[in-house]
């Protein structure tokens, strides 16, 4: 079994980890290992881009067609010299 140690915790912190684990009947050791435990199980919701969301929003009425305009050729960039 592994061991870690967390130095430079925040007093606010460790006291409400004392009082969490004093309501669970745990020590602050065991509370500390449940938190990490329960944060690490779940995996985080992936967060989805904007075009991942609007296709959610219509896709129900069965998408939308975009008729794009042709591009034009790309332009030959300026010359700066004298």
């Amino acid at each position: 079994m592994a061991s870690i140690t967390i130095r430079r915790l925040d007093e606010a912190v460790k006291t409400r980890l004392r009082v969490r684990a004093a309501r669970h009947g745990r020590s602050m050791e065991e509370e500390a290992r449940e938190i990490l435990k329960a944060s690490l199980v779940s995996e985080p919701a992936k967060k989805s881009n904007l075009v991942e969301r609007l296709r959610r929003h219509v896709e129900p009425f069965g998408g939308i067609e975009l008729n794009l305009p042709m591009r034009e050729p790309v332009r030959q960039p300026p010359k700066f010299t004298k």
